[in-house]
């Protein structure tokens, strides 16, 4: 586990870019992709998602966490 907090930042950053790029797209009416056009089309902007989506799934625990979300907390009744 300790070796996957040493990675947050890391996927941060990618879920930063990726967040961008997705701007980018939402604001070109999808015209410019800035990731296509650094990393081409084909097989190596496909792994590029792949990561990102992934940096975004190892942070999930994170956010779930910082909601309060998926924890069973036990509430005291009124005695």
């Amino acid at each position: 586990m300790e070796m996957l907090k040493r990675f947050e930042p890391f996927a941060l950053m990618l879920m930063f870019i990726g967040a961008l790029n997705w701007g980018i797209i939402g604001v070109t009416g999808g015209e410019t992709n800035v990731l296509a056009e650094i990393f081409g089309t084909g097989t190596l902007i496909d792994i590029v998602y792949v990561v990102i989506g992934v940096a975004a799934l190892m942070w999930l625990p994170r956010m779930l966490e910082a909601f309060h979300l998926g924890h069973d907390h036990a509430h005291p009744r009124g005695v």
